[in-house]
Protein backbone atom coordinates (compact mmCIF):
# COMPACT_ATOMS: atom_id res chain seq x y z
CA UNK A 1 0.00 0.00 0.00
CA UNK A 2 1.50 3.48 -0.83
CA UNK A 3 2.45 5.75 1.48
CA UNK A 4 -0.33 8.61 1.77
CA UNK A 5 1.30 12.45 1.89
CA UNK A 6 0.77 13.87 5.64
CA UNK A 7 -1.20 16.89 6.06
CA UNK A 8 0.87 19.78 7.38
CA UNK A 9 -0.60 21.47 10.08
CA UNK A 10 -1.15 25.42 10.16
CA UNK A 11 0.73 26.89 13.35
CA UNK A 12 -1.40 29.61 13.71
CA UNK A 13 0.46 30.93 17.13
CA UNK A 14 3.71 30.61 15.77
CA UNK A 15 2.99 32.78 12.81
CA UNK A 16 0.95 35.50 14.58
CA UNK A 17 4.83 34.80 16.76
CA UNK A 18 6.65 36.22 14.02
CA UNK A 19 4.31 38.78 12.13
CA UNK A 20 4.18 40.64 15.71
CA UNK A 21 7.97 40.63 16.00
CA UNK A 22 8.91 41.54 12.46
CA UNK A 23 6.04 44.93 13.27
CA UNK A 24 8.62 47.77 13.87
CA UNK A 25 7.90 48.02 18.26
CA UNK A 26 7.35 51.65 19.55
CA UNK A 27 10.49 54.10 20.20
CA UNK A 28 10.96 54.34 23.63
CA UNK A 29 11.31 57.24 25.27
CA UNK A 30 14.34 57.85 28.33
CA UNK A 31 12.91 58.40 31.91
CA UNK A 32 14.11 62.17 32.33
CA UNK A 33 12.60 65.10 33.58
CA UNK A 34 13.94 69.12 33.55
CA UNK A 35 13.25 72.07 35.06
CA UNK A 36 14.19 74.59 33.20
CA UNK A 37 14.71 78.50 34.91
CA UNK A 38 16.83 81.34 35.58
CA UNK A 39 19.68 80.40 33.07
CA UNK A 40 19.61 76.75 34.92
CA UNK A 41 19.00 73.16 34.44
CA UNK A 42 17.97 70.86 36.54
CA UNK A 43 17.73 67.24 35.14
CA UNK A 44 16.89 63.89 37.50
CA UNK A 45 16.94 60.50 36.26
CA UNK A 46 15.53 58.25 38.40
CA UNK A 47 17.08 54.45 38.19
CA UNK A 48 18.86 55.03 35.04
CA UNK A 49 18.99 52.33 32.40
CA UNK A 50 21.08 52.04 28.70
CA UNK A 51 17.97 54.10 27.17
CA UNK A 52 19.08 57.50 29.73
CA UNK A 53 22.99 56.82 29.48
CA UNK A 54 22.41 57.43 26.02
CA UNK A 55 20.54 61.00 26.10
CA UNK A 56 23.09 61.64 28.48
CA UNK A 57 26.13 61.18 25.68
CA UNK A 58 23.85 63.24 23.37
CA UNK A 59 23.26 65.85 25.54
CA UNK A 60 26.44 66.39 27.56
CA UNK A 61 30.32 65.91 27.30
CA UNK A 62 30.27 63.53 30.53
CA UNK A 63 33.30 61.37 30.83
CA UNK A 64 32.64 57.63 29.75
CA UNK A 65 33.89 55.90 33.43
CA UNK A 66 31.78 58.50 34.93
CA UNK A 67 28.09 57.23 32.46
CA UNK A 68 29.48 53.42 34.12
CA UNK A 69 29.79 54.41 37.42
CA UNK A 70 25.98 55.90 37.11
CA UNK A 71 24.86 52.33 35.70
CA UNK A 72 26.52 50.72 38.71
CA UNK A 73 25.17 49.62 41.70
CA UNK A 74 28.31 49.44 44.17
CA UNK A 75 29.83 52.60 43.97
CA UNK A 76 31.33 54.41 46.61
CA UNK A 77 31.18 57.80 47.81
CA UNK A 78 33.56 59.69 46.03
CA UNK A 79 33.69 63.32 43.70
CA UNK A 80 35.76 63.24 40.42
CA UNK A 81 36.89 66.96 39.23
CA UNK A 82 36.89 67.64 35.77
CA UNK A 83 37.45 70.93 33.92
CA UNK A 84 34.15 71.55 33.33
CA UNK A 85 32.37 69.94 35.92
CA UNK A 86 31.81 67.65 39.23
CA UNK A 87 31.12 63.72 39.52
CA UNK A 88 29.55 63.26 42.78
CA UNK A 89 28.04 59.88 44.30
CA UNK A 90 26.80 59.98 47.41
CA UNK A 91 24.89 57.65 49.87
CA UNK A 92 21.92 57.91 52.43
CA UNK A 93 20.03 55.90 54.15
CA UNK A 94 17.05 54.19 52.86
CA UNK A 95 14.29 51.96 54.33
CA UNK A 96 13.47 49.02 53.04
CA UNK A 97 10.36 47.71 53.35
CA UNK A 98 10.88 44.65 51.98
CA UNK A 99 13.67 43.64 53.98
CA UNK A 100 12.47 45.52 56.63
CA UNK A 101 15.83 47.49 57.71
CA UNK A 102 17.78 50.32 56.70
CA UNK A 103 19.61 49.93 53.16
CA UNK A 104 21.89 52.29 50.98
CA UNK A 105 20.24 54.95 48.27
CA UNK A 106 22.69 56.19 46.37
CA UNK A 107 22.52 60.13 44.36
CA UNK A 108 24.61 60.74 41.68
CA UNK A 109 25.02 64.23 40.70
CA UNK A 110 26.84 66.13 37.89
CA UNK A 111 27.19 69.48 38.36
CA UNK A 112 28.24 72.49 36.31
CA UNK A 113 28.09 75.86 34.91
CA UNK A 114 24.17 76.12 34.23
CA UNK A 115 23.07 72.78 34.82
CA UNK A 116 22.61 70.12 37.81
CA UNK A 117 22.10 66.82 37.06
CA UNK A 118 20.34 64.16 39.56
CA UNK A 119 20.62 60.24 39.34
CA UNK A 120 19.26 58.39 42.08
CA UNK A 121 19.72 55.04 41.97
CA UNK A 122 16.16 54.57 43.77
CA UNK A 123 13.55 57.12 44.66
CA UNK A 124 14.84 59.20 47.39
CA UNK A 125 12.09 61.19 49.01
CA UNK A 126 13.83 64.60 49.62
CA UNK A 127 15.29 64.86 45.90
CA UNK A 128 11.72 63.89 44.96
CA UNK A 129 10.39 66.60 47.16
CA UNK A 130 12.20 69.56 46.39
CA UNK A 131 12.01 68.57 42.52
CA UNK A 132 8.18 68.91 42.66
CA UNK A 133 8.16 71.85 44.91
CA UNK A 134 10.40 73.08 42.30
CA UNK A 135 8.47 72.01 39.36
CA UNK A 136 5.04 73.43 41.05
CA UNK A 137 6.05 76.54 43.04
CA UNK A 138 7.58 79.23 40.18
CA UNK A 139 8.50 81.46 43.24
CA UNK A 140 10.60 78.75 44.39
CA UNK A 141 12.25 77.70 41.23
CA UNK A 142 13.43 81.66 40.96
CA UNK A 143 15.07 81.94 44.35
CA UNK A 144 16.98 78.57 44.07
CA UNK A 145 17.61 78.76 40.32
CA UNK A 146 19.00 82.55 40.38
CA UNK A 147 21.63 81.30 42.72
CA UNK A 148 23.34 78.71 40.37
CA UNK A 149 24.16 75.39 40.31
CA UNK A 150 26.17 75.69 43.46
CA UNK A 151 23.62 76.52 45.67
CA UNK A 152 21.02 74.05 44.01
CA UNK A 153 23.38 71.39 44.68
CA UNK A 154 23.82 72.96 48.54
CA UNK A 155 20.35 72.54 48.69
CA UNK A 156 19.77 69.19 47.79
CA UNK A 157 22.48 67.51 49.74
CA UNK A 158 21.43 69.68 52.71
CA UNK A 159 17.79 68.23 52.89
CA UNK A 160 19.09 64.80 52.13
CA UNK A 161 21.17 64.80 55.68
CA UNK A 162 18.39 66.74 57.09
CA UNK A 163 16.14 63.54 56.42
CA UNK A 164 18.30 61.61 58.18
CA UNK A 165 17.70 62.81 61.62
CA UNK A 166 13.81 61.49 61.82
CA UNK A 167 15.09 58.26 61.12
CA UNK A 168 17.49 58.46 64.12
CA UNK A 169 14.90 60.14 66.50
CA UNK A 170 13.00 56.85 65.25
CA UNK A 171 16.29 55.06 66.47
CA UNK A 172 16.55 56.68 69.63
CA UNK A 173 12.31 56.24 70.37
CA UNK A 174 13.34 52.79 69.51
CA UNK A 175 16.22 52.94 72.49
CA UNK A 176 14.09 54.22 74.95
CA UNK A 177 10.90 51.95 74.81
CA UNK A 178 13.81 49.40 74.86
CA UNK A 179 15.43 50.30 77.86
CA UNK A 180 11.70 50.03 79.35
CA UNK A 181 10.70 46.84 78.33
CA UNK A 182 14.44 45.42 79.97
CA UNK A 183 13.01 46.68 83.11
CA UNK A 184 9.79 45.25 83.07
CA UNK A 185 10.48 41.51 82.63
CA UNK A 186 10.10 40.95 79.05
CA UNK A 187 14.09 40.57 78.42
CA UNK A 188 14.10 37.39 76.94
CA UNK A 189 11.85 38.96 74.28
CA UNK A 190 13.66 42.20 73.99
CA UNK A 191 17.42 40.10 72.57
CA UNK A 192 15.71 40.07 69.57
CA UNK A 193 14.74 43.58 69.37
CA UNK A 194 18.09 45.06 70.15
CA UNK A 195 19.79 42.58 67.94
CA UNK A 196 17.26 44.42 65.40
CA UNK A 197 18.07 48.00 66.71
CA UNK A 198 22.11 46.80 66.81
CA UNK A 199 21.65 46.53 63.17
CA UNK A 200 20.19 49.34 61.84
CA UNK A 201 22.59 51.33 63.91
CA UNK A 202 25.56 49.37 62.25
CA UNK A 203 23.83 50.11 58.34
CA UNK A 204 23.56 53.49 59.22
CA UNK A 205 26.96 54.21 60.17
CA UNK A 206 28.52 51.80 56.90
CA UNK A 207 26.28 55.03 55.25
CA UNK A 208 27.56 57.68 56.93
CA UNK A 209 31.06 57.24 57.69
CA UNK A 210 32.36 57.29 53.99
CA UNK A 211 30.83 60.58 53.43
CA UNK A 212 33.47 61.99 55.44
CA UNK A 213 36.27 62.75 52.95
CA UNK A 214 33.70 63.49 50.22
CA UNK A 215 32.31 66.28 51.89
CA UNK A 216 36.38 67.65 52.76
CA UNK A 217 36.65 67.86 48.87
CA UNK A 218 33.52 69.76 48.30
CA UNK A 219 34.31 71.99 50.54
CA UNK A 220 37.40 72.54 48.59
CA UNK A 221 36.27 72.79 44.96
CA UNK A 222 32.50 74.24 45.14
CA UNK A 223 33.79 77.92 44.64
CA UNK A 224 34.18 76.57 41.04
CA UNK A 225 30.32 76.41 40.51
CA UNK A 226 28.62 79.26 42.72
CA UNK A 227 27.51 82.51 42.14
CA UNK A 228 29.73 85.29 42.21
CA UNK A 229 27.72 87.75 43.93
CA UNK A 230 27.06 84.80 46.61
CA UNK A 231 29.19 83.27 49.37
CA UNK A 232 28.20 80.08 50.71
CA UNK A 233 30.75 79.23 52.58
CA UNK A 234 28.70 78.97 55.47
CA UNK A 235 26.18 77.14 53.83
CA UNK A 236 28.76 74.18 52.73
CA UNK A 237 30.44 74.39 56.94
CA UNK A 238 26.25 73.90 57.35
CA UNK A 239 26.43 70.42 55.39
CA UNK A 240 29.74 69.45 57.09
CA UNK A 241 28.08 69.95 60.68
CA UNK A 242 25.16 68.44 59.76
CA UNK A 243 27.13 64.70 59.14
CA UNK A 244 29.09 65.47 62.34
CA UNK A 245 25.55 65.58 64.21
CA UNK A 246 24.41 62.64 62.81
CA UNK A 247 27.63 60.42 63.20
CA UNK A 248 27.70 61.65 67.17
CA UNK A 249 24.56 60.83 67.45
CA UNK A 250 25.03 57.17 65.88
CA UNK A 251 28.44 57.08 68.37
CA UNK A 252 25.84 57.91 70.81
CA UNK A 253 23.36 55.38 69.88
CA UNK A 254 26.32 52.52 69.53
CA UNK A 255 26.99 52.92 73.08
CA UNK A 256 23.75 53.18 74.23
CA UNK A 257 22.31 49.81 72.36
CA UNK A 258 25.91 48.21 73.80
CA UNK A 259 24.81 49.03 77.24
CA UNK A 260 21.20 48.23 76.74
CA UNK A 261 22.79 44.98 75.78
CA UNK A 262 25.00 44.18 78.64
CA UNK A 263 21.96 45.49 80.64
CA UNK A 264 19.88 42.81 79.48
CA UNK A 265 22.51 40.27 80.00
CA UNK A 266 22.78 41.23 83.40
CA UNK A 267 18.60 41.24 84.30
CA UNK A 268 18.77 37.68 82.65
CA UNK A 269 21.48 36.58 84.94
CA UNK A 270 20.61 37.74 87.78
CA UNK A 271 17.10 36.19 87.38
CA UNK A 272 18.61 32.90 86.81
CA UNK A 273 20.38 33.20 89.87
CA UNK A 274 17.31 34.05 91.71
CA UNK A 275 16.51 30.75 90.12
CA UNK A 276 18.97 29.09 91.15
CA UNK A 277 18.79 30.33 94.44
CA UNK A 278 15.54 29.24 95.47
CA UNK A 279 16.32 25.61 93.78
CA UNK A 280 19.20 25.03 95.96
CA UNK A 281 17.53 26.55 99.08
CA UNK A 282 15.09 23.44 98.47
CA UNK A 283 17.22 21.21 97.80
CA UNK A 284 19.12 22.04 100.89
CA UNK A 285 15.58 21.75 102.84
CA UNK A 286 14.48 18.33 101.81
CA UNK A 287 17.91 17.44 102.00
CA UNK A 288 17.50 16.54 106.15
CA UNK A 289 14.30 15.76 105.24
CA UNK A 290 15.19 12.80 103.22
CA UNK A 291 17.98 11.75 105.73
CA UNK A 292 15.25 11.18 108.26
CA UNK A 293 12.86 9.25 106.25
CA UNK A 294 15.88 7.09 104.45
CA UNK A 295 16.84 6.28 107.93
CA UNK A 296 13.41 5.46 109.58
CA UNK A 297 12.79 3.82 106.16
CA UNK A 298 15.45 1.21 106.23
CA UNK A 299 14.63 -2.71 106.29
CA UNK A 300 16.35 -3.17 109.76
CA UNK A 301 15.18 -2.73 112.76
CA UNK A 302 14.91 0.74 113.91
CA UNK A 303 13.83 2.79 117.38
CA UNK A 304 10.21 3.03 117.45
CA UNK A 305 9.33 0.22 114.81
CA UNK A 306 5.60 -0.58 114.65
CA UNK A 307 4.61 2.23 117.06
CA UNK A 308 2.58 5.43 116.03
CA UNK A 309 4.28 7.59 118.76
CA UNK A 310 7.45 7.17 117.20
CA UNK A 311 5.78 7.75 114.21
CA UNK A 312 4.55 11.37 115.11
CA UNK A 313 7.90 11.99 116.66
CA UNK A 314 9.66 11.67 113.48
CA UNK A 315 7.58 13.51 111.78
CA UNK A 316 7.03 16.11 114.01
CA UNK A 317 11.02 16.32 113.81
CA UNK A 318 10.76 16.50 110.78
CA UNK A 319 8.58 19.88 110.72
CA UNK A 320 10.69 21.12 113.15
CA UNK A 321 13.37 21.11 111.03
CA UNK A 322 11.95 21.98 107.77
CA UNK A 323 10.40 25.20 110.19
CA UNK A 324 13.53 26.18 111.23
CA UNK A 325 15.27 26.16 108.10
CA UNK A 326 13.07 28.06 106.50
CA UNK A 327 12.76 30.59 108.83
CA UNK A 328 17.10 30.44 108.91
CA UNK A 329 17.33 31.32 104.87
CA UNK A 330 14.40 34.22 105.25
CA UNK A 331 16.40 35.64 108.13
CA UNK A 332 19.44 35.55 106.11
CA UNK A 333 17.86 36.88 102.93
CA UNK A 334 18.54 33.50 100.75
CA UNK A 335 15.04 33.07 100.56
Amino acid sequence: MPNLPKPRLRRVGRREELISSAAPAEPQTPNVEQIDAAGLRWVNIERPGALERSWLEENFDFHALDLEDVLSRNQRPKIDVYDDYLFIVLHFPVFDPAAGRLGTGELDLFVGPGYVVTIPNQPLQPVEYLFERCRAKEELREQLFSRGSGYLLYRLVDDSFDYCFPMLRKIGNKLDALEDDIFEGRSEEVVRDISNVKQEIINFRKVIRPQRPVLRDLERVKQRYLATDLDLEIYFDDIVDAHERIWDMLENYKEVVEALAETNESVISHRVNDILRVLTSISVIVLPLTLLASIWGMNVAVPGEENMTAFWIVVGVMLALLLGMVGYFRKRGWL
